[in-house]
């Protein structure tokens, strides 16, 4: 699971990477397909992608700790927002990609991946499994960390 996790982080970086230098402003400011987004909206969506989950595995810990039915109550209660959920998502990337735009959006992900990565090396095995678990108790988790 680790390597996979790893592999797909080198992957997204290089894909952002790609679509950046490949991308003209008119086609960064151009609206997404299927998408409320400017092009480079929905790009800094995936590096918030990252954000968020950098900034939720402290709570993804604690959650994986807690007996069985408390953690799929929790698990549930954050299910339940996720219509607020969505609003913030949407509004706080169209609002954050005018700070991490086209030339600063590649450097957050390189630095949120190197500090997730970090943090991935220094999980047990143990840990992993019970991260795992949480995950598959709570779609908005999983959502979040894909």
């Amino acid at each position: 699971m680790r390597e996979e996790i790893l592999a797909g982080y080198s992957r997204d970086r290089r894909d952002l990477s790609a679509l950046l230098q490949g991308a003209t402003p008119a086609d960064l400011d151009r609206r997404s397909k299927g998408r409320r987004w400017t092009n480079e909206e929905l790009l800094f969506h995936m590096v918030f992608g990252y954000m968020v989950v950098r900034a939720l595995l402290p709570l993804v810990h604690v959650a994986s700790r807690l007996p069985r039915p408390v953690g799929r109550a929790f698990a549930a209660v954050l299910n339940a927002g996720t219509g607020p959920f969505d609003v913030v998502n949407y509004w706080g990337s169209r609002a954050a990609a005018r700070v991490y735009d086209r030339r600063r959006m590649s450097r957050k992900l390189d630095k949120t991946i190197t500090a997730l990565s970090r943090r991935l090396e220094r999980e047990s095995s143990h840990e992993e499994q019970r991260l795992a678990a949480v995950l598959r108790e709570a779609p908005l988790y999983a959502s979040i960390c894909v």
